[in-house]
């Protein structure tokens, strides 16, 4: 009874965040100017090829993000399947989408890695190292973008400094926790006795030395796991050329969206550089999917190109294609798993 209650409440909490997030997208596309009635006029007009091609690099985003998966899976489980790397991204990519803040991607990913047969350790580490990696890539890309784009995006995108502070420094957060919780054993475990005393304090948790332990037996396996990846080099600059060629693809499905409308004349490097500040700034706000940030991080960038009008169908194929497809075919990939983990586990 209790697995049916949190099994519903997990399908009543995807279906509101679908709502909330279509919600916003419907208020733009209906209350702004013209926006549905440009819909349409696009809609006749829509060049199939140039669309077909920002579904193409959403789907090999996908593939990356299973392939980046697989090979520090492969380095420390032998006979890892890819099959299983791929689902594990799509888990993650769909609990990213759902959950605020992302917060529930890597601990799926994590969870679906140790029922389909990694050690609970090495699933942690497998998911903190390609979460580190992802996120230190994203970040130089940005700076690298900055630098390239300065006075562009000085002179056409208001509050564009306090845009980038904020988006850089969050991820930098985000990348030093995680380097912490890798590297330092001591100071993870003074966060970990910290935190459950307060949790303790608060009644939240009613036993804490035997919480402490358990959590503790989970960590001291990970820190394992993460001392058996080593220092293996061409490893590593695989999954950064990976993680590169991933997050240059998802920032070209905007351009490839401007050419379907039979637009042109935009930079390409640009409209990158644009979509690469999007991803940074929306990636913190606090509800699931970034809704309502997402959609007006890419109002603020690409008005700039689609005009006051265009831009609204082009941020509704924009979420379609980045967003509402993660859910869905997350969401399939997720029956997958629990197939994976009755038939097809491994020892």
């Amino acid at each position: 009874m209790a697995k049916r209650n949190r099994k519903l409440c997990k399908n009543l909490f995807v279906a509101a965040t679908l709502i909330l997030s279509g919600g916003i997208l419907l208020y733009f596309l209906f209350t702004m100017g013209g926006g549905i009635e440009t819909l349409i006029r696009i809609s006749k007009t829509l060049q199939h090829s140039w669309l077909a091609a920002a579904v193409l690099a959403a789907v090999v985003c996908w593939v990356l993000e299973g392939f980046e998966i697989d090979l520090l899976c492969r380095h420390l489980k032998k006979g890892w399947r890819f099959s299983r790397s791929f689902t594990s991204g799509m888990i993650g990519f769909l609990y990213s989408a759902v959950t605020p803040f992302a917060t529930g991607g890597q601990p799926m990913q994590m969870y679906s890695l140790r029922s389909m047969g990694m050690d609970t350790g090495k699933a942690g580490s497998v998911v903190a190292l390609k979460t580190l990696i992802y996120q230190a890539v994203m970040v130089l890309y940005a700076l690298v973008m900055v630098v390239m784009r300065l006075h562009f995006f000085q002179t056409s995108v208001t509050n564009f400094a306090f845009l980038t502070v904020i988006g850089v420094f969050t991820n930098c957060l985000f990348i030093a926790a995680v380097v912490l919780f890798m590297v330092s054993e001591k100071t993870t475990d003074r966060i970990l006795r910290f935190t459950i005393s307060q949790l303790h304090r608060m009644k939240l948790c009613r036993h804490p030395e035997e919480r402490y332990q358990k959590i503790h037996s989970q960590l001291q396996v990970f820190h394992d796991a993460s001392k058996m990846m080593g220092n293996c080099a061409p490893l590593y600059l695989t999954v950064v050329a990976s993680a590169t060629l991933q997050i240059t693809l998802n920032s070209l499905i905007p351009y490839f969206i401007y050419r379907s409308f039979n637009m042109q004349g935009a930079s390409i490097t640009t409209m990158i550089a644009a979509q690469v500040f999007v991803a940074m700034v929306s990636a913190f706000v606090p509800l699931p999917g970034s809704s309502g940030g997402a959609e007006s991080s890419f109002y603020l960038f690409f008005s700039l190109y689609f005009g006051s009008t265009a831009i609204f169908p082009a941020i509704l194929l924009w979420r379609i294609i980045t967003y509402y497809a993660n859910i869905v075919f997350g969401g399939i990939f997720v029956y997958v798993g629990t197939k994976m983990k009755t038939r097809d586990s491994v020892s």
